[in-house]
Order: C-alpha cells, then sequence, then structure tokens
C-alpha cells in the first residue's frame, strides 16, 4: 500500500526489506537516486541536517560562486577541510550493494547528488553525476583541469591549488549555488527518471531541486518509488516502500534477497 512504512522493530524493518527487493525485481529498471544519506556511513558529514555542514557553515559565504570570485582562498579553506575527509573515505555497504545490484542486472544506473565518488570506486558503471565532482579542479580563466591528486599535493603547501598555465586560483568542479547544473548530467537524470519502474531514492530529503523533482517524473511516467532515509520525505506518501533506517544495513539485506542462487 503506497504510502506504508514499516520500519521501526526488527520485524517490521525485515517485512519493508522483503517488499523493497520484490519491487526491485518484479518494477524493471530500476534507477537510484542518491544523496548525502548514502555516504554518512563512510565518515562524510551531511550537509541539511541539525549537525550537517550548513549547520556548521553559511553557504552564502563558502558554497557561491560569487564566494569563490570574492575570495577564492577562503572557499578553498572549507573545500580543502572536506578533501581530507573524503581522500580517506571508503565506499560503504550501500555503495557495495548497489554496485552489485548493477553487476546482477537489477540497477540500470545512478542518479547522484554526491561529489565524493565513493560510486564508482565501489564499482558502479553507469553514475549521472548532477552536481559534479571532486574529481577535478578547473581554472576559470583558462581551463586546465587538475586531478583530485594534483590538488591533494597543492593544498600540502600552499592555502588554494592554482593553475600551472596561467596562475588563477583552481575552481572544484562541484556545482556552486549560483552555478547551472551541468545540463548532459540533468537531461540524462529526466530521462532514467521517465524509463525507471521504479525510482529507488537512498539517503535524499529531496529538498533540493531541480533533483527533487525526480520522483514525480517518475510516478507521472506511471513508474514507482521506493525510499530508504533517516528523515521524512515530501514523497513518503506516495512511496511503494519507505524505511527509515541506515542505507548500507537495508541496501546489503535487500542485495542478499536478490543475489543470484549459484548453479542457476
Amino acid at each position: 500500500m503506497p504510502g506504508t512504512c514499516l520500519a521501526p522493530g526488527l520485524y517490521n524493518w525485515a517485512l519493508s526489506v522483503e517488499r523493497l527487493a520484490a519491487l526491485i525485481r518484479e518494477r524493471q529498471p530500476c534507477v537510484v537516486l542518491t544523496g548525502a544519506g548514502v555516504s554518512t556511513e563512510s565518515g562524510i558529514p551531511d550537509f541539511r541536517s541539525p549537525g550537517g555542514i550548513w549547520a556548521r557553515y553559511d553557504p552564502m559565504e563558502y558554497a557561491t560562486i560569487e564566494a569563490f570570485r570574492r575570495d577564492a582562498v577562503k572557499v578553498w579553506d572549507f573545500y580543502g577541510r572536506r578533501l581530507d575527509v573524503l581522500a580517506t573515505a571508503e565506499p560503504n555497504a550501500a555503495h557495495e550493494a548497489l554496485a552489485a545490484l548493477e553487476r546482477d542486472g537489477l540497477v540500470l544506473a545512478i542518479v547522484t547528488q554526491n561529489i565524493d565518488r565513493l560510486h564508482e570506486r565501489a564499482g558502479s558503471r553507469d553514475v549521472v553525476e548532477v552536481h559534479g565532482s571532486i574529481r577535478t579542479a578547473s581554472c576559470l580563466s583558462c581551463g586546465w583541469k587538475s586531478t583530485f591528486d594534483e590538488v591533494l599535493q597543492q593544498l600540502r603547501y600552499a592555502p588554494a591549488p592554482t593553475c600551472p598555465a596561467c596562475g588563477s586560483v583552481l575552481k572544484p568542479d562541484v556545482v556552486m549555488f549560483g552555478e547551472l547544473l551541468p545540463v548532459e548530467a540533468v537531461d540524462r537524470a529526466v530521462e532514467l527518471a521517465q524509463t525507471a519502474g521504479v525510482l529507488l531514492v537512498v539517503g535524499s530529503s529531496l529538498a533540493v531541486f531541480p533533483v527533487a523533482a525526480l520522483p514525480e517524473t517518475t510516478l507521472r511516467s506511471g513508474g514507482a518509488i521506493a525510499i530508504v532515509n533517516a528523515e521524512p520525505t515530501p514523497f513518503d506518501d506516495e512511496a511503494e516502500v519507505v524505511i527509515h533506517a541506515p542505507a548500507g544495513e537495508t541496501l546489503a539485506a535487500v542485495r542478499r534477497l536478490l543475489a543470484p542462487v549459484p548453479g542457476t
């Protein structure tokens, strides 16, 4: 029944997991939409929870393109602290389960709001990064790109990484407030949401547009949505399955139920 949440208690959690596994099996193709909550179990803090990044840093001072142009070194002080965490973070059970489900042909693609590369490192092959990635940093003056490792190396000795070609401060290739999302990635995300038999939302509060509109796109196209998130979302009442529980434990259990049986 849409809108039913069966998370409280071990029995109800197990029943919810079984329903989610059945939904993924029966309503192919499955597209996954992930947010910051899928990576918190890897030690990466989220943004919007009471203890998240924006509770400690004003996004208007550290995460807008205007702030970068005004004081790039200050912005890099913020990003440099995050890169130290991202450099040592490892994929968790949720990332691993989604990669395994893709290998098994049960997940078509992952649309992610995250910039941490953990889906890729876990082995997922079709990942649509709608908010960019820390994989590279670019020079806004001449277009030079430096890799994540090159940026980390510079940050060991300087407050901000600079372009080796022209000396300008590099900008991390993440989408800042005030910038447009990458058109190609957004178009692909919408296309996937339109074709999804089920859109599985993991670790997203569904509060940031235009990505927050993807569940509505799936519903209008006749697909179902399922949600695994610690907190309620605006789409809980319209979801076939809602599980308010840790993503790693939940998705690992789903994958065990859907794993191919040896010899069959």
